[in-house]
């Protein structure tokens, strides 16, 4: 999905996964990678794991559930599809076992073996405001359900 451009990595959606990149990187460099989850690093891993435990098990309408309301427009629309169809053509990867969690104010990334899902911190829940992220050296990472 492109925002911008054809290459899907222009745009403010990405500029958003780049601030909020940086912004997780400068935590760890700061607090040197500390072992133990937070209580807001486990509801945000708890968040994306069951966002990517709902794709998995084919559950999009839980999933759609979990997105960030502008990631879920910007997939339906950018899709011309209801969430739940839209989300289910994403082709999404097989996540993997989960390798991290950085957390940074609102801001969270999550790292899996084969994702990377970025998550905003909403009253009451975590949710998904990109999935499907790949990191490309030099570039911002290149996410195939974003919001804009």
């Amino acid at each position: 999905m492109a925002v911008g451009g054809s290459d899907g990595r222009t745009g403010y959606g990405v500029c958003r996964v780049r601030r909020a990149t940086g912004a997780v990187l400068l935590l760890v460099g700061l607090t040197g990678g500390c072992a133990g989850l937070s209580a807001r690093g486990a509801d945000a891993a708890a968040a994306a794991e069951a966002f990517e435990s709902a794709v998995r098990g084919g559950d999009h309408a839980a999933a759609c559930f979990l997105l960030a309301p502008q990631t879920r427009s910007e997939l339906m629309e950018s899709r011309g599809a209801g969430c739940a169809a839209a989300l289910g053509e994403a082709r999404l990867p097989a996540p993997g076992a989960r390798r991290g969690v950085q957390v940074y104010g609102r801001q969270a990334m999550v790292t899996f073996e084969a994702d990377t899902l970025f998550l905003s911190q909403f009253p009451g829940s975590w949710r998904v405001v990109a999935a499907g992220c790949v990191p490309e050296p030099g570039e911002p990472y290149n996410c195939r359900v974003k919001g804009v």
